[in-house]
Order: C-alpha cells, then structure tokens, then sequence
C-alpha cells in the first residue's frame, strides 16, 4: 500500500510515520517507515468508535476507525491531515466528531456526537492528581461555525484537560480555524481559562509539550505556596446555603476546625448563597466547573461539603468533577474513627460509620458488575455489589449485638453504683468547650485534654469528695456538636444513657468563642432530642480568663451561670459551692422519699 509519500511501499496497512505525524515529504525516511508499527499494532484491540453510531454507513464507521492509525506531532494542536479527515467525515455524516489525544500524539479515543455536541466518555483510569492535567487533549469540530461553547470550557474544566480545541468547517467540508482554550494557575478577571487567537489549521504548532509542562509547573508552584503540614491532605470547604451569609461565614468557621482536627489542610473555602439549593448537585455546573480550576490551582484533591449530602448527590457530583467528595457527617464520623481508644468506642464508632455507608455503598466501573455464583447466591449469580451490602449489613447486626451486651453491663454499673447511693454530676457541652480539662481539675486527674475538636470520645468517671464530706461521681461525656449526625446518636446511646441517672448536668460554655450562643442552643437541642431536658442544668461558662471583665459579668447575669478558667483551681470556689448545694438538697430530697 501507498504511505502516502511517492515511493514508499508498505507491507501493512499504517502509513509511514512521517506521514502520521504530519511532516512534509522531504522529512520522510525508511528508517522512520517502521518505527510506530509496534506500537499501532498492540493498540488495534483497544478500537472503539464512542458516542452516536446509530444510523452510520459502513465505510463512516471504519474511515472512524482508521482514525486511530493516525498520530499528531506532540508540538502541534492537530495534524493538518487529521484535522481534514475529521473535517470531512464530521461534514458529510452531520455529525460532530471528537478525539482525545494524548501526550505523545496517539488518539486515544474517537467520539461521534450529535448535530451541536459531542459527550466525552469516562476518562477515570487516567490520571487527575493534585495540580495535575489530565493529560489528554479534546478536538472536536463544530458544524455551526461557532467558535468554543460555554459547554466546552465547562468540559475543559470539569475534565482538567490538557487543552480544548474547535475545528470550523468550511462549506466544502475543509478545516476553517481551530480555537484553543487552556486553563491558568491563577484566575484573570474572574476567567479560569486563557482563549488563544484562531489558528490556521495547516498551522497548529503551539508547542503543546512545552506549553502544557509550563503550565503544569505553574500550577504546582501555586499549590506549593500553599504552606500545608506532611502528609496532610489539601481540601476545598464548601457551603450551599439559603442562610443568612453571616450564619453561614460562623459555619464554615467550624467546619475548618473539624478538617482541621482530622488532619486536613484547608486551602480555600467557597459560600455560594442559593435561593433554592439545586437538588442534584447542590449548586449550578458552572460553579463545580469553578470549583475543579480552583481545586487544580490550589492542589487540592478532596471536596468537603458542610451541608450532608445523599447518595444520589454524591454520585453526581463525584462523576461530574472527577474527586472525592465527603460531606460535613462523614468528616464527623472521620475524627471520630481517628480518636476512638476503647474496645467500646471503636464499636460505636464503627456500627455509626458504616450505617452511614450502606445507603452510599454504590458500584461503580466494571469491578461491580462482576457475578459470583455458589452457595448462599440468589438466583444465578450475586453481584459484587449486592455481596458487599450483605456483608455490611451482617456486621451491623453483629456489632449491634455486641452494643447490646455493653448497655447490658453499664447498667449493671449503674445499679452498683445506685446501691452505694453516690450522686452522679455529669459534665455536657459542646465540643472543646474545656469539658476534660474541668473534668482534670476538679478531680486531680489526667484525663487527655486538648484544644480541638473531639480530642476525647470515651466517658470517664471519676471521684470527688467536697469539703463538707459530701461525696460525688463526676462523669465526662462525649462533646456534642451542631447538626449531630443520627448515625453517631444511635450508636452512641449506650453512653449517653449514662446522663440519664445523673443528678445535675454541668453544661460548660466556651464564652470566649464568638458562636457560644448557637453553641449553647445546640446543645439544648440535643438533650431535648434525647429527653434529658428534664434534668437539673447548671451553666458553666469557661475560658472567663479570655474575656473582658465587664463581659463576663454580664454573661453570668444574661445566662444565670457561674464564670470560671477550668485550668485555674482558683476560679472554681463559687462553682463548688454551687454544686455542692445543689447535691445536699438531693440527698435530703432522697432522705424525705425513703
């Protein structure tokens, strides 16, 4: 067969590699005649037209197919020869026609479309790390004369491709100009992408290698200015809202510490305020589109939402931008996962993470598609996916029997401990309020006490004898949080029944937090829901030491609680006196009953 260059015989079917890349006929060598053959030979098994097909002759569909024989030169846009081929049979079946090449100038993919589009397959198996291109390049060519679409920069975006790229057509079905986008490391004018000048097809060398390295290196030296601990992961905060902006700047604030405390450096955060929060992917395309540049330029590779997201949503918006996504519960169930020590803890922990798994738990690719047949099957065969949700379902039930025997025994404790006739103070409040280190000074104890979120899960109970003889058990629970996640509700009801045989709660206040009224609201919240409202209630507002004077009396005043440092034994006197008073008139009460 011809090569294409006068002269040159073939013994198989691939033209010459000159004539493949594009070059002139001077350029073409029999030492190059060979050179690609290899290659293309090993890549015949992997040959698919993707896309519209239906309705193709059979000459369109493997001039579609030859396309694949076919190479660019790494410096240029597209080959002229490629871009007439794809010209031409994008005018003649009324279609448009893509292709997805790669670094080194081999198609990867041939993508038929429709009269005004083209759908890109699903590129997952190629690589999109941190301040990383995709590595594939989109030429398609457009039968409107139009030049790049908003649909095609959103593709660009969303797809973090190396370059995108849009052949018109003339009338005779000839190549007209090529438009080029790239993304930027950093946004201009609020654009995320840079528009090249129309090209001449028959002249498309940009030198897209050199181009795309710099491009890449720029985008890594964005990321790199980000200063982020070791083997911390890099992630963008993102909130949904209809909330006032204000409520929801305070709720951003938070869901930064909760990254925080898991190890995840937060390296920009993102507040869009809806009217009415889109049911799919939470907000607009355009905006994710957004938010993947922003990812790519900061390095970034995980998403964290503050809003809880359902399965449906997740899988939107994962397929859409190509990154992990996790939303304010998961992060939650994360730390809690992190810090859980005891045998006890790590079963709640767990039971919590994976009822919140089973509703998520989806198949994605081929690898859940499989079949597996034999004993205890359903039918034919069961799917991967279907075995997976057995199996999580299987350790519920036995985590939840072994959640069963715990509550057993922690009554036992308390009857025991009811015997004795020994008052209970438990210790409430929200999350690093100071709730340990309260626990620590009033006792003499070593509790672990840290200023995050969550630094302890697992109830300690420990003594305390009051001047006056009168002897307590004080008790430290588990920090509650803003929007608990009923998962970790329901799993750990085993410890917080212990708060229903106490006899005064000490509710601690973080008053030198900005957000300690909705903190306190919350808190309340959460023992209405778990009928503890009932109980004696005592405010403690900590962290007075971090207040002006002047404010911190009025608090006390405001919220009818006694101001303290909980690191400061000092400070503790008229909380003392307060506790003990409230436990003398329990015990009399008690006497009187019996």
């Amino acid at each position: 067969m011809e090569c294409g260059h006068s002269g040159h015989q073939r013994q198989n079917v691939f033209p010459c590699a000159p004539c493949t890349l594009g070059l002139t006929a001077r350029a073409c060598s029999p030492s190059l005649q060979y050179s690609i053959t290899p290659i293309l030979e090993s890549r015949i098994g992997l040959i698919k037209i993707y896309g519209h097909t239906g309705g193709l002759k059979a000459n369109q569909v493997r001039h579609l197919n030859n396309l694949y024989r076919r190479r660019t030169a790494p410096a240029f846009v597209v080959s002229p020869e490629l871009s007439k081929a794809i010209s031409q049979i994008s005018f003649e079946i009324r279609r448009q026609i893509g292709l997805l090449i790669d670094r080194q100038g081999w198609i990867t993919h041939v993508v038929v479309g429709t009269y005004q589009e083209i759908v890109i397959p699903n590129l997952e198996k190629y690589r999109s790390g941190g301040g990383r291109l995709k590595g594939l390049r989109c030429v398609h060519t457009h039968l409107q004369h139009e030049p790049l679409t908003q649909d095609d920069l959103m593709d660009l975006a969303l797809l973090k491709l190396d370059l995108m790229a849009a052949i018109t057509i003339a009338k005779e079905g000839l190549p007209d100009h090529i438009h080029v986008a790239h993304l930027l490391p950093e946004g201009v004018n609020g654009k995320n992408w840079e528009i090249l000048p129309p090209l001449s097809p028959w002249d498309s060398d940009i030198d897209c290698q050199t181009l795309i390295r710099s491009l890449e290196s720029e985008f890594a030296r964005t990321a790199r200015s980000q200063k982020v601990k070791r083997k911390w992961e890099r992630a963008l905060l993102i909130s949904v809202t209809t909330a006032p902006r204000r409520a929801a700047e305070n709720w951003m604030l938070e869901l930064r510490e909760l990254a925080e405390s898991s190890n995840i450096a937060v390296v920009d955060t993102v507040i869009q305020h809806r009217q009415k929060v889109d049911s799919r992917f939470l907000m607009g395309q355009g905006k994710l589109s957004q938010l993947v540049v922003l990812a790519l330029q900061k390095g970034a590779d995980l998403l964290i939402f503050d809003q809880e997201l359902n399965p449906s949503q997740v899988r939107s918006i994962t397929d859409l931008t190509d990154m992990r996504v996790i939303d304010r519960t998961q992060l939650i169930l994360d730390i809690f996962a992190q810090r859980a020590r005891s045998r006890e803890g790590k079963i709640q922990v767990e039971l919590a993470q994976l009822k919140y798994l089973l509703p998520r738990l989806v198949g994605k690719g081929t690898a859940m598609s499989r079949l597996t047949g034999g004993i205890g099957g359903r039918g034919p065969g069961e799917t991967k996916l279907e075995v997976d949700r057995r199996r999580v379902r299987d350790r519920i039930n036995h985590l939840e029997k072994s959640l069963q025997e715990i509550q057993k025994q922690r009554g036992q404790r308390r009857a025991r401990r009811n015997k004795r006739g020994l008052p209970v103070i438990s210790i409430i409040g929200y999350t690093n309020a100071g709730k340990s280190t309260l626990l620590n000074t009033l006792t003499k104890s070593s509790v672990l006490a840290e200023s995050r979120l969550f630094a302890t899960l697992d109830p300690t109970s420990k003594r305390k004898k009051f001047p006056k003889d009168v002897e307590v058990i004080i008790t430290d629970t588990v920090g509650f949080i803003r929007q608990l996640p009923e998962e970790l509700i329901s799993a750990f009801r085993a410890t917080l029944e212990e708060l229903e045989d106490a006899d005064l709660l000490l509710h601690v206040i973080d008053i030198s937090n900005p957000r300690y009224a909705d903190q306190i609201q919350s808190v309340e919240r959460i023992l209405e829901g778990l009928h503890l409202d009932q109980i004696a209630i005592m405010r403690v507002l900590n962290k007075k030491d971090l207040v002006d004077p002047v404010a911190v009396n009025r608090l006390a005043l405001t919220l009818d609680g006694v101001a303290i440092s909980a690191n400061d034994d000092h400070t503790l006197t008229p909380l003392l006196d307060k506790m003990e008073l409230h436990i003398r008139r329990v015990i009399r009460h008690c006497s009187i009953d019996d």
